[in-house]
């Protein structure tokens, strides 16, 4: 009997429930006597409204990271207890052409994607499984020189493999729909050839072991619509990625361990490095055209979670595979380009607010919608809570808004405590085992790392909420949002371009900073987490993106990754001058279908 149609599933679903509540509830309850001296006013009856709103993914966060440390120190075996799937027989041979592999491009660098996609047939080949799949390489490019240079490199690719698996070249002239469109157009042309789909980002990489298993698990399970691997960041060189994704990978494992433990077969869809049940998907995923007008109309941006709350509808399972190994992307290179492919989320998030009634939608998938939202709206809260307090402090009333510190203080503690809970809880993880520790650099490297990316977090979450709230207001005044390409190799930025992108965050910082002056000295620590990052983030921006600072940190083996201390055998394929390690099998490639 699967975890689904077990009791044991309620009654995590309730625990977790009642302890996010609690949690709130008790937050709330200290915010409300942190403002009590003196009554409550219109002003404080604002500042507990906004605070609030900032509470949910805090609490289920920190949760996450409690349940997702207990299961990783406990568990035997911590995937089979968080996605209980029937065994897949490894005997039997995969079905043939059964699993497409769905390559979604758009204005790509266009030697990585092959090199990429180059180095996933190789490992199959090796497997001898590339019977099983065949490559599509869905590109929505509309810069004529990158689509010829697409057309070619393809067209290449296709000739080097086309004795043993096919490859099909198709690419859109309007991009209509977006990623979701473009793999609409996939089904509607191809996907009643396949029974499988596998999602692939132009970063995406995945191995060839892990290739094969989503097929068979999805052979074993036909109860299963969507598993979601979950995907580590790729080594860089790149300082702002190694930084990031070193912090990411702390806190994704527990957080995901626990979110799969109550949300089971109702889990997420990230958009890619995962495998779908094509059948389904064709007939109950289909995406609906938003209606009305204004920013939260037309095609949806954020899909892949509506895509997964449709397949829940549908009767399938949704699933996260919680194991790191064989499944890699990689992450923004500076934050330019992590600001930029932020507010594609932070917009395609909130559409999800004309989702929330749909119809047949299950519980649990509305909470992740909710959620979902939140993680955005949180940051507009903050900036209305800070905005609030500037007003009270300068234009109201003397006393306006008394505090408490006796309760702010403690207050602030466990808020602060909340929000590092997820990489702490792994910090830990590591921490306990000599063998973890030596993947991650050893123990002193992992200290500095840690500090380094605790500040790094530090300078970088009010800046981004700021940003968020410049961006919803911008959104909701007519500015409109394009779909431009994303830089993903290690760059340089300019310090011209650092102050045209991020001056209103640092003139925020220095109004925050005179605000700050008003108070006593003793004061100040309480405004550093907000005013720093505004304050440095144009040098901030510039010197996490010097590919030089980068290659520094992996030399010394700061924020090192435990690939990068033993490669895994799929990154043999990933080496340069592994296409020319094949032989052309023809020398006139034919033109691909569009």
């Amino acid at each position: 009997m699967h975890l689904s149609s077990s009791p044991a599933l309620t009654y995590r679903r309730i625990s977790f429930g009642l302890l996010v509540i609690l949690s709130l509830i008790g937050l709330v309850s200290l915010m409300v006597l942190a403002l009590s001296p003196g009554g409550f006013n219109f002003l404080k009856v604002l500042l507990l409204i906004f605070f609030s709103i900032t509470l949910p993914w805090l609490v289920v966060g920190f949760w996450h990271a409690i349940i997702g440390l207990a299961i990783m120190l406990f568990s035997r075996d911590a995937a089979a207890l968080t996605c209980p799937l029937d065994p897949d027989n490894d005997r039997d041979p995969l079905p043939k052409r059964a699993t497409a592999l769905l390559s979604c491009i758009r204005n790509e660098n266009v030697g990585e994607v092959e090199r990429k996609l180059d180095a996933m047939l190789s490992g199959l080949a090796s497997l001898k499984a590339l019977d099983g799949f065949q490559l599509y390489v869905l590109s929505d490019t509309n810069d004529a020189e990158i689509a010829q240079e697409e057309e070619q490199a393809f067209s290449a690719l296709r000739a080097r493999w086309q004795h043993e698996v096919e490859v099909i070249y198709r690419r859109r002239e309007n991009n209509v729909g977006y990623k979701s469109g473009n793999i609409a157009d996939f089904c509607a042309r191809w996907g009643a050839s396949h029974t499988y789909g596998i999602t692939l980002d132009a970063d995406s990489y995945l191995s060839a072991e892990t290739l094969v298993a989503l097929v068979r698990k999805m052979e074993a399970n036909p109860q299963l619509g969507i598993l979601q691997t979950l995907a580590v960041g790729l080594p860089s060189k790149a300082l702002f990625a190694r930084v990031f994704q070193w912090g990411m990978r702390l806190g994704m494992r527990s957080y995901t361990l626990a979110a799969a433990w109550w949300q089971a077969d109702t889990g997420p869809y990230w958009g890619h490095n995962a495998i779908l049940r094509l059948l389904p998907f064709r007939e109950h995923c289909m995406l609906p055209q938003l209606s009305g007008k204004g920013p939260l109309s037309g095609h949806i941006l954020s899909h892949d979670q509506v895509e997964a709350a449709f397949m829940r509808r549908a009767g399938f399972e949704v699933r996260v595979w919680p194991v790191e190994d064989g499944s890699y992307e990689e992450n923004p290179p500076n934050l330019i380009e992590f600001v930029r492919r932020d507010l594609r989320w932070c917009h395609g998030n909130l559409q999800y607010l004309k989702l929330l009634a749909t119809p047949g939608l299950h519980f649990i998938s509305r909470i992740q919608l909710v959620l979902a939202i939140l993680m955005f709206v949180g940051s507009v809260a903050w900036m209305a809570f800070i905005g609030v307090s500037v007003y009270a402090s300068l234009l109201a009333d003397p006393g306006a808004i008394q505090f408490d510190a006796n309760y702010g203080f403690p207050l602030f503690l466990t808020v602060m405590t909340m929000v590092f809970s997820p990489k702490l809880s792994s910090l830990a993880y590591v921490l306990l085992s000599s063998q973890r520790r030596a993947g991650f650099g050893g123990t002193l490297r992992i200290f500095v790392s840690a500090i380094c990316e605790i500040l790094f977090t530090v300078l970088l979450a009010p800046i981004m909420a700021i940003t968020h709230t410049l961006f919803i207001a911008m959104l909701f005044m007519g500015a409109k949002v394009g779909w431009r390409r994303q830089e993903r190799l290690p760059k340089g930025v300019s310090w011209e371009m650092a102050i045209r992108k991020y001056w209103p965050q640092f003139v925020f910082g220095c109004l925050g900073l005179w605000w700050a002056s008003l108070f006593p000295l003793s004061m100040w620590w309480l405004f550093a987490p907000l005013v720093a990052g505004p304050l440095m983030v144009i040098p901030f921006t510039v010197m996490t993106s010097l590919p030089y600072l980068g290659q520094v940190a992996d030399h010394y083996g700061f924020w090192r990754l435990p690939e990068e201390r033993q490669a895994p055998k799929e990154f043999l394929f990933l080496e340069d001058g592994a296409l020319a390690t094949r032989e052309l099998t023809a020398t006139d490639p034919a033109v691909l279908p569009r």
